[in-house]
């Protein structure tokens, strides 16, 4: 491994570490206050893309990684360590979760449906991922947005949104890894298929999605003198499509 792509799977690691550890440690102490996992869940987040996006981009999540892949923005041999270091991270957490609180709830933090069919948190966790990854295409991706600017702020902020609204229905995983770390500690693999499936869909499709509608050039920039016959445009002249 070059030592480039070590740094960014470092960065990697501790961002999904911080993820797992603070937003599932959070479900655990305060008995599953919705305000306290969202508010948990948004700062762990948008303070790890404020300290490491310029480093790996921030990703912290299997589902972006996969997205920003088949948008041809990494490779796949990156992603490749990406996605051990994310799942690392959160087997990490959710390793010394377990051992601080060998006693107590720990199975909160593993993510579960309540109260709608399987179906239904499906379709929630496809939705609130793409919320996320919309966010993090339009602040992070798009040369116009505004990631210099505000950092993980709109990101952390649409996570916490999510799990305001899908934290008591699914626990708004929006992440393979954080459901992955805390069921592989737990040994608790019941309606796993829906936290790595639905944030997968919801990542793509957000992903892919802005970059067909927003970032894709509408035809191809003109390169080297123009064509024999076809007379330069003249100053004041409009170009009609």
């Amino acid at each position: 491994m070059d030592e480039d792509a070590l740094r960014r799977g470092v960065a990697e690691f501790v961002g999904a570490f911080t993820l797992i550890f603070i937003g599932g440690g959070a479900g655990i102490v305060s008995g599953g206050d919705i305000v306290a996992v969202a508010l948990a869940n948004g700062l762990a987040i948008g303070i790890m893309v404020s300290n490491l996006g310029h480093i790996s981009g921030g990703h912290f999540n299997p589902a972006i990684t996969l997205a920003f892949t088949l948008a041809r923005r990494i490779t796949a041999r990156l992603a490749v360590v990406y996605w051990v270091a994310q799942l690392a991270g959160a087997v990490a957490a959710a390793l010394l979760l377990r051992a601080l609180f060998l006693h107590g709830p720990t199975l909160a933090s593993v993510p579960h449906v309540h109260g709608v069919s399987q179906g239904k948190g499906l379709v929630i966790e496809v939705v609130l991922t793409f919320f996320l990854v919309w966010a993090v295409w339009a602040t992070a991706v798009d040369p116009r947005g505004a990631f210099k600017s505000i950092a993980g702020l709109a990101i952390g902020l649409t996570i916490t949104m999510d799990v305001f609204m899908g934290g008591p229905v699914t626990g708004a995983a929006m992440n393979p890894a954080r459901a992955l770390g805390p069921q592989l500690v737990e040994n608790s693999w019941g309606q796993c298929w829906i936290y790595y499936l639905g944030p997968a869909l919801g990542a793509v499709i957000a992903a892919l999605g802005y970059e067909w509608l927003y970032l894709r050039p509408l035809r191809p920039a003109p390169v080297g003198p123009p064509e024999t016959g076809v007379e330069e445009p003249r100053p004041g002249d409009t170009a009609v499509s």
